[in-house]
């Protein structure tokens, strides 16, 4: 069975019922979990965290049963600096958060496909992996 990583807005059009992107993201998460594990790490963790005030309701969406929680390998880490550092050279402002390069890295080192609404940089600095994003 194939694995995604599943991308911190994807969880949180669904979590906050963002009007424009709740259906797409609802979809398409659904869609994925028929044939692929779903994976997430720290990072989607903490970024997902910030809509709840106990981890005791933060962890009853984000089931050990639904989400597989896998641990930030040590090769992301050294990925997603080189390919910050490439987007720095091309001009990218420094606002960029270093984690979207993380999760990047994550899911090309793990071999994982990628569900995201946000896809530009990840095909930009992460070609190898597949992403899942609105046409």
């Amino acid at each position: 069975m194939s694995e995604t990583l599943i991308d911190s807005n994807v969880l949180l059009d669904i979590l906050t019922e963002d009007p424009k992107w709740l259906s797409w993201s609802a979809d398409a998460l659904e869609e994925v979990a028929e044939h692929s594990v779903l994976v997430i790490n720290p990072l989607i963790y903490a970024e997902v965290s910030v809509r709840f005030e106990r981890i005791e309701d933060l962890d009853g969406v984000l089931l050990h049963d639904t989400f597989r929680r896998d641990p930030l390998p040590w090769s992301a880490g050294f990925l997603a600096g080189k390919c910050f550092t490439k987007y720095r050279q091309l001009g990218g402002p420094r606002r960029s958060p270093m984690p979207d390069f993380y999760i990047g890295a994550h899911a090309a080192v793990g071999g994982m496909t990628l569900l995201t609404r946000d896809p530009r940089r990840y095909r930009t600095y992460f070609p190898t992996i597949e992403v899942i994003a609105p046409e």
